[in-house]
């Protein structure tokens, strides 16, 4: 698993930004304009990760990059797990779509877009999936509204 990031930076140099492992597990962070190429790059032997099983965003309001994409990979060949991330910028979020590599990532993309407002250049389909299509906002970001009804408490039964 160690020669993962290697084997990237070889291929694509310059697009690896960073390598974590904790408790086994890989993480990779890319550079935001290598997204595609380095999803092509590990769909194809000899890493082989063809499973695409999620794509995750996390919103870090004091970051320069704000929203963390992340990609959970696994390889059916070897067994092994692989994350990918990357920061989608703070401004206007966005990331190449990956869904020309795993068509599972259509329905990803999406879900992330419509929680997080973090759009994929060249989907298929960048709509709403969660929400409403009239719905304003993107509900998981932490500077969302909070909302909701007052609850009007009595002591009648």
């Amino acid at each position: 698993m160690s020669e993962i990031p290697a084997l990237i930076e070889a291929a694509l140099p310059g697009s690896v930004v960073a390598q974590f492992e904790h408790r086994g597990e890989l993480t990779v962070e890319i550079d935001a304009s290598a997204v595609r190429q380095v999803a092509a790059y590990i769909k194809a032997p000899p890493l082989a990760f063809a499973l695409l099983s999620d794509v995750t965003c996390a919103d870090f309001p004091d970051e320069p990059g704000r929203f963390r994409v992340a990609y959970h990979l696994f390889s059916l060949e070897s067994g092994a797990r692989l994350r990918l991330r990357s920061w989608a910028g703070a401004e206007n979020p966005e990331l190449p779509s990956v869904a020309s590599v795993w068509a599972t990532a259509n329905w990803h993309e999406r879900e992330v877009y419509d929680m997080f407002g973090v759009r994929f250049t060249d989907h298929p389909d960048l709509s709403r999936i969660l929400m409403p299509v009239d719905w304003e906002g993107h509900p998981l970001r932490r500077d969302y509204p909070l909302g909701g009804e007052e609850v009007i408490f009595t002591d009648e039964v």
